[in-house]
């Protein structure tokens, strides 16, 4: 039985331990319990079809990850597993001008053609945006993605977790850092203690991995999120769509019928758990401008966390080079919650040795790595 090692719990370490756990594999993981991890703050839109970002290789990591929910959450709910915080709701993708709600919509059609997952395309009118949302402005048209979905990282964190445990992976909280036996094999020291392990995965986000005498380093940046939670004191609330509104903000619901409102993009004090009045003030501005109907919604709470940002601002995936026992996974940025739990599915393929479902060579760890 191989075993092995997973530094780092969030939504990419816990989808590995997990598919690794229920292939069979004994898994440990190892996680610090830092303070702003982007995971236990985020609140994910799963509708990644719409996006105008022209890197194909990002895209179609994003595109498989949506798709991947249809089966994983499948899996977890026949484990008992009921509140994952995933939730297909739809979405509404917010115009203003007739031209750009036309070319948005055009590009949805052609891309449903790869991925049917996307669900029904409807276009909507002033009156029918309102419908679907209540408190939205006046003034915006909207296109409606059917299967659009929401998720509340930390809840579906935890059960993946669950499901990992379920399936026997131990979980330890501690610092871990890398060290070399005398015959040159990689081991894992974590509170004093020596781990031994056929393979080791390296899943910590924005805070850089310790590779000890390893003397190579990961380029792996960190920025600052702040998320608004806020109750609208509406009975339908928990059903409403997603809201994509131009622009890089978003609202969308939880369960419990909270609204939130997210996020900003801060690259100073980065690893600073604080919530700051200007970044409440930045959040609730746009959120209003948007949707003023949430006015008189009540303050609950500010959640802050980090997002991973590795060059080129595309995720890196496989093999430490000259430590093929060492793999590494990062950079996922905004967009850990809809690609996390499916490259979580690849790197347990990849571990194991078996056949990759994705040509993984786009997201090589290489471009991340600088030696000392």
């Amino acid at each position: 039985m191989e075993q092995i090692i997973i530094i780092g719990s969030g939504i990419l370490g816990s989808s590995t331990a997990y598919e690794l756990a229920k292939r069979g594999a004994s898994v440990t993981v190892i996680d610090r319990n830092d303070q702003g991890s982007a995971t236990r703050a985020a609140a994910g839109i799963i509708c990644p079809w719409l996006s105008q970002r022209r890197n194909q290789d990002w895209y179609k990591l994003v595109r498989n990850g949506a798709k991947h929910y249809k089966t994983l959450i499948p899996e977890l709910e026949a484990l008992g597993e009921t509140e994952t915080g995933y939730r297909q709701v739809g979405a509404i993708s917010l115009f203003a001008e007739d031209s750009k709600l036309q070319k948005a919509y055009e590009r949805a059609l052609t891309r449903r053609e790869q991925a049917p997952e996307i669900g029904d395309i409807v276009k909507l009118t002033q009156a029918q945006t309102k419908q679907y949302y209540p408190p939205i402005a006046e003034g915006f048209q909207s296109i409606y993605i059917s299967g659009a979905a929401r998720v509340d990282g930390r809840q579906l964190q935890q059960a993946l977790i669950r499901s990992a445990k379920h399936f026997g992976a131990v979980f330890l909280e501690g610092s871990a850092e890398l060290h070399k036996d005398t015959n040159g094999s990689i081991q894992v020291v974590c509170n004093g203690q020596i781990h031994d392990a056929d393979k080791i995965i390296l899943t910590t986000g924005a805070w850089p991995p310790v590779f000890g005498p390893l003397s190579i380093r990961l380029n792996v940046r960190g920025q600052k999120a702040q998320i608004v939670h806020m109750d609208p004191l509406d009975e339908n609330s928990s059903n409403w769509p997603v809201v994509i509104p131009p622009g890089d903000q978003y609202l969308l619901s939880l369960d419990d019928g909270r609204v939130i409102a997210g996020a900003t993009h801060e690259d100073e004090h980065v690893f600073e758990p604080t919530v700051t009045v200007g970044g409440v003030q930045e959040v609730l501005s746009k959120a209003l401008n948007v949707a003023p109907g949430l006015e008189h919604a009540e303050l609950v709470e500010v959640r802050t966390g980090v997002r991973p940002f590795t060059p080129g601002f595309l995720p890196i995936i496989g093999q430490l080079p000259e430590h093929s026992s060492v793999l590494i996974a990062n950079g996922l940025g905004a967009s850990g919650l809809t690609a996390g739990p499916y490259l979580g599915r690849l790197l347990a393929q990849l571990t194991l040795g078996e056949e990759m479902e994705l040509d993984l060579s786009p997201y090589s760890v290489e471009q991340a790595i600088e030696h000392l």
